[in-house]
């Protein structure tokens, strides 16, 4: 791959902290603008933003974009015999697997989106967090189906601490999204894109978009240009292209090839620098 010229790149994922106000760029687009009260920390206001999308060709590829402050959250990449994932530190000391790959082809990924009320935290028996969901998806205690049955026969909430949303896939490239409050859809056509807006409901964070947010238009653009073949090469073309500088900065951007059965990576925008993990064989 040659990918001279290219510069950092950034996930996301946020946790402890109380959202302020969103920037979506359109229907399916999002981004947001935060303050984080964390103890002994000083307030700040800051971006945050994600891009995850599945591409269904000749390949299953699965491209995300992580995007945090380092001062604020701990994250660590983290590979296993069975795991690819983006570990978080949370309070009760674990890295928990909330953005990763199982390699049976689950692909479970949290982006962060305005909430709403209907989607507020419920400590109750026919209640499912939305965080516990996608991690239980990507540890692979739940199937695709198992997951497409949980969201029919219980309420889908946001975590205590934070509200998001969810794109779920499997290794034959059905994809299921999830928004909170607002209901779940199981995608498909030729790639399912999502970024921090709700896709289910675009009009909900609409009022949030920001002039000069177009992660999700030029990201359809670009994807809408590729007919049955797409690469590794390709998807990384795209997560580049909405990649995120600054602070909140894209610290590790992913992509999944079914096919491979591996992931590459990059960190901290470096494109020149993409890691392979293949799964090792049992």
């Amino acid at each position: 791959m040659n990918w001279q010229g290219l510069q950092k790149c950034s996930p996301c994922f946020c946790v402890v902290y109380r959202l302020i106000r969103y920037c979506p760029v359109d229907r399916k687009e999002t981004m947001a603008v935060v303050r984080y009260s964390v103890k002994n920390t000083s307030k700040r206001e800051e971006k945050t933003m994600c891009t995850r999308f599945v591409y269904r060709g000749d390949d299953i590829i699965t491209g995300f974009n992580f995007d945090i402050d380092l001062a604020v959250w701990d994250h660590k990449i983290i590979t296993e015999k069975d795991r690819f994932y983006i570990g978080i530190l949370r309070p009760d000391g674990l890295r928990h697997s909330y953005h990763g790959v199982n390699r049976n082809g689950n692909v479970g990924t949290l982006l962060y989106v305005h909430g709403n009320p209907e989607g507020a935290y419920q400590d109750s028996i026919g209640c499912m967090t939305i965080a516990d969901l996608t991690e239980q998806f990507i540890q692979a205690k739940i199937s695709f189906d198992d997951a497409l049955q949980m969201v029919q026969e219980r309420k889908i909430v946001y975590a205590p601490d934070a509200t998001m949303q969810a794109m779920l896939s499997d290794r034959q490239g059905r994809t299921l999204i999830i928004e909170p409050g607002i209901g779940w859809r199981e995608d498909d056509g030729r790639y399912s894109l999502m970024t921090n807006y709700s896709v289910l409901a675009p009009e909900s964070t609409r009022p949030f978009i920001v002039p000069g947010d177009d992660r999700y238009e030029r990201a359809a653009q670009l994807l809408n240009a590729y007919g049955n073949h797409f690469t590794v090469e390709d998807a990384f073309s795209v997560l580049h292209a909405v990649r995120q500088e600054g602070i909140w900065a894209t610290r590790v951007s992913f992509v999944y090839s079914a096919k491979e059965h591996a992931i590459y990576y990059v960190q901290n925008n470096d494109f020149s620098q993409i890691e392979k993990y293949e799964f090792p064989q049992l």
